[in-house]
């Protein structure tokens, strides 16, 4: 049995999918960002070259697993790190250099033009005070308005967001909503300057199937009222195949594999994005099946050494995967890239074929054979 992927995989409506033809305008440009960290061990090299261009109104899955530097990544770009950071690269925001500018320059742009959901609400909530003061203070903080006109627009946003009887919830403190409608009064707070990045870090962490349906359906309706692009963080490749319009793979800090939805989902080609995709649990799959692990643990990012951070726990490693590093080069066309120096040999193969438990096993010969992607027997799909 397979699943279609087709619904899934389409783009916002309204939206210009990059890549397809269209020349949608480039509103964040991240070129060969690195973020290090001091400590007793040596410098923590947690982003590693991360490079990605951000379209009007497009959403950029970024994926991996945790410590990958997923989340680092994002708060460079929001200028939310220590300052025993150190940072090197370029993030450009509709062409103004955002690296190095003063904490009260990124505070004009941090909520009105750029914002950002993170991960637990009750962080970025404050519980001494009602959530219609915390709407109208987003508001309030980036225009020039009444009193008046801002709760208007917080009730608005509960709306939008889905909120119900937001008359009476506006007026209501943080701890009497469930997880799941604080994730949408913080999704409400993000986008209640129009701004135009959106940047969710695992916004849908902890939740259920039926509230992260939810949240998920909070955030498509935050992109079409406001029409921004978002970067959608994740380690859940079901929500990035149900909102992405692009993937980005990262691993040890560094980008992996990067290209456009149905290119990652049913022609992975790096191992560790077939890993990803073969350790998701199916709607298809029968019960008594089991999940295809990668195995292994994910490296220290200090004092890496030489080689393809991913060598230790590929099956497909050879010497050269431990001599050298390989570049990030175009694998299915110049919108889809990938970090591996054989790919070429990932044209069908599954997780099933790659992580075999059997040690005779030959990627690509094994029984169940075909497509790593959701249409294929070895995907996965939600």
């Amino acid at each position: 049995m397979s699943t279609d992927f087709s619904a899934f995989s389409a783009a916002s409506p309204g939206v210009p999918t990059p890549g397809g033809g269209g020349s949608a305008e480039i509103v964040l440009s991240v070129k060969d960002l690195t973020v290090t960290f001091p400590s007793d061990d040596g410098p923590v090299k947690a982003v590693r070259g991360v490079s990605y261009d951000l379209h009007a109104g497009e959403v950029l899955g970024i994926v991996g697993e945790s410590g990958s530097g997923k989340s680092v990544t994002s708060m460079a770009v929001m200028g939310l790190l220590p300052k025993t950071a150190r940072t090197a690269g370029s993030v450009l925001f509709r062409g103004r250099e955002l690296l190095g500018l003063t904490e009260k320059e990124m505070t004009d742009i941090r909520g009105k033009k750029i914002a950002m959901i993170f991960q637990d609400p009750m962080t970025s909530l404050n519980p001494v005070y009602k959530i219609g003061w915390q709407l109208s203070e987003a508001v309030l903080a980036h225009n020039d308005v009444s009193k008046e006109v801002a709760r208007k627009r917080a009730l608005e946003l509960l709306e939008i967001v889905g909120i119900p009887s937001p008359d009476r919830r506006i007026d209501q403190y943080p701890h009497e909503f469930s997880g799941g409608m604080r994730q949408r009064v913080v999704i409400a707070i993000a986008m209640a300057n129009d701004p135009d990045v959106i940047i969710a870090d695992e916004p849908t962490t902890a939740l259920d199937v039926t509230v992260q349906a939810q949240v998920l359906e909070a955030l498509r309706a935050a992109q079409k009222e406001t029409g921004a692009a978002m970067v959608l963080i994740t380690h859940d490749l079901g929500v990035v195949a149900g909102q992405a319009d692009r993937v980005l793979v990262m691993y040890a800090g560094k980008p992996v594999e990067i290209g456009p939805i149905d290119g990652i989902y049913y022609h992975p080609r790096m191992p560790y994005t077939v890993g990803l995709l073969g350790s998701l649990p199916r709607l298809d799959q029968r019960s008594q099946e089991k999940l295809t692990p990668i195995p292994g643990t994910p490296p220290s990012v200090v004092n890496l050494p030489p080689g393809c951070p991913f060598a230790p726990r590929c099956p497909l490693r050879t010497d050269i995967c431990l001599e050298s590093e390989p570049a990030l080069l175009p694998a299915l066309g110049a919108d889809h890239e990938a970090a591996c120096h054989h790919s070429d040999l990932l044209t069908h193969e599954g997780a099933m074929d790659i992580f075999s438990t059997d040690p005779n096993a030959v990627p690509g010969e094994g029984p169940d054979a075909g497509p790593a992607g959701p249409g294929g027997e070895n995907g996965a799909a939600q």
